[in-house]
């Protein structure tokens, strides 16, 4: 027998949520294929089998909250046909006693209808909100067939139908704050004709909207539901067809760069639909929530420079076709940043350290953050070991990671142990702002606008194009004098880019 484990979840992830079996008691598997996802506060995991065999036994089943190397199931050997019914016996237990079940049933009067339940949501997590139900009351569901998603600060919980029947009732509507073991619904096993009159709760019903298309996962469904998408018109990549939330994320994008069609002339709106109020999302939440906490733990200090993009600007454009043909990939600007940032890191240890209660912990290697903006919010995927790269690994490494966050495909261990950060507000059109710290670093680069600007070049004004440059540090890591050299070094590696090496 073998044991399926939970992965180790990175340092700032503490435990995780088993979101869903691909398997039940008693399959087949085999090895390296995926038997169960986990989902944490910032990515989804995939655990597989660790051998051929029969999974015999579930032991945290759907909705559970686990941590690194919890045990999550157990895989024997045999052929599935003949193990099926001796798991059958451990798969109960398992379940019975499991902490944190997905669904907990309890009949009513006379055993017919089964309390659909708000799962247990994590030891830090207290409540969640009630998302798009798929289904309405008097619909037939079918057992494991997801009916909502339940969002929280950290991860989106999905609740299954725990027995094939009938959607009798809807208790807790879409938008409702629910605490764990709150009844949510009330499904009737059996034939759908023969329930579909149990609904007794004829409030609750128009509340609840109409069912998702089959295939759209219920995270895709949001955020078609969000930015008006139609879910026939997004192809599905998932299995059998489903639609993903990489899929609707690739949706939003298609249609954010299509051309703009005239909008028909409006009567004004009536003075009740001037404003719309949206309730924050969980995530959304957790990101306010974690910036205000950078602010106010870190002496938090910004000093500014400016740069002359020509030296760059020429060399791109000078060896932009060689070096892309060489490569395989464009010359942009972020890959001299990050070189100049580690040069500038070299001489200025301060800025690669954090605190560690009364401890400072400087960093002997160079992992850049490099900040992406994605649909869901902003994300900061590491670069690793970046000073051992060249400027074509580098940018290949960004691409690839951009991308994935993009996709919302990002494991937790691209988005941890970053040491110092860059984040670019130029690509928006920023041309100055003081960034917030990613704590636990001591420094964070802001890049902005290109501008072309009239400047003194000895002795003459002359016109040039000129970035401002921002640096927020942790005053109580990092001195002002080294923040400001830190900032010039950047600067004059910037403005001579033949130091760096382009590997043509």
């Amino acid at each position: 027998m073998a044991d399926i484990v939970t992965p180790a979840l990175g340092e700032s992830v503490s435990e995780a949520t088993v979101a869903r079996w691909t398997k039940k008691t008693g399959d087949a598997v085999k090895k390296d294929e995926v038997l169960v996802e986990l989902e944490t506060d910032k990515v989804n995991l995939e655990v597989s089998a660790p051998s051929d065999g029969v999974l015999i036994q579930i032991v945290a089943p759907e909705g559970a909250t686990v941590k690194a190397g919890a045990r999550l199931g157990v895989v024997g050997e045999g052929a599935g046909a003949t193990a099926a019914p001796a798991a059958a016996k451990p798969a109960a237990k398992a379940e019975a006693a499991a902490p944190a079940p997905k669904v907990q049933a309890a009949p009513a009067a006379g055993g017919a209808v089964i309390e659909i339940k708000t799962p247990a949501m994590g030891e830090s997590v207290a409540e969640g909100t009630v998302g798009a139900w798929t289904k309405k009351a008097g619909d037939a569901v079918k057992k494991d067939e997801v009916l909502v998603e339940i969002e929280t600060d950290k991860v989106a919980v999905e609740v299954a139908a725990p027995a094939d029947g009938v959607l009798a009732e809807i208790v807790t509507p879409q938008g409702a704050t629910v605490k764990p073991n709150q009844v949510l619904a009330k499904v009737a096993p059996g034939a759908a004709a023969a329930a579909a009159p149990a609904p007794s709760a004829p409030a609750a019903a128009p509340a609840a909207p109409s069912a998702a298309p089959v295939g759209l996962m219920p995270s895709a469904q949001r955020i078609a539901t969000e930015n008006n998408l139609d879910p026939a018109a997004i192809a599905g990549t998932g299995k059998d067809g489903r639609i993903t939330k990489g899929d609707a994320l690739a949706a939003l994008e298609t249609r954010a760069a299509a051309p703009a069609v005239p909008a028909v002339a409006a009567a004004p709106r009536p003075a009740h639909e001037r404003e719309d109020r949206v309730r924050m999302t969980r995530l959304r939440q957790t990101i306010a929530r974690r910036l205000k906490e950078a602010q106010n733990t870190a002496a938090m200090l910004t000093t500014f420079n400016e740069v002359d993009m020509s030296a760059v600007m020429a060399l791109r454009n000078t060896y932009k076709d060689a070096f892309e043909k060489r490569h395989g990939v464009k010359l942009g600007f972020m890959s001299f940043f990050v070189k100049a940032c580690i040069q500038a890191l070299k001489e200025i240890p301060a800025v690669n350290a954090e605190i560690d209660g009364q401890d400072l912990i400087y960093k002997n290697h160079y992992d850049m953050g490099v900040a992406v903006g994605t649909d869901r919010g902003l994300v900061v995927p590491v670069v690793r070991d970046a000073d051992a790269m060249s400027l074509a690994e580098i940018e290949k490494t960004i691409g690839e990671l951009g991308k994935k966050a993009r996709d919302g495909t990002l494991s937790i261990d691209e988005m941890q142990g970053g040491t110092f950060t860059i984040t670019n507000g130029g690509v928006y059109g920023s041309l100055l702002s003081t960034p917030i710290l990613n704590a636990p670093q001591s420094g964070i680069l802001g890049m902005h606008n290109i501008v072309q600007r009239p400047v003194a070049v000895n002795g003459q004004v002359v016109i040039r194009p000129m970035m401002y440059l921002a640096l927020s540090y942790d005053h109580r890591v990092v001195d002002g004098k080294e923040a400001v050299t830190f900032l010039v070094s950047v600067k004059n590696a910037i403005e001579d880019p033949q130091r760096m090496i382009l590997d043509l």
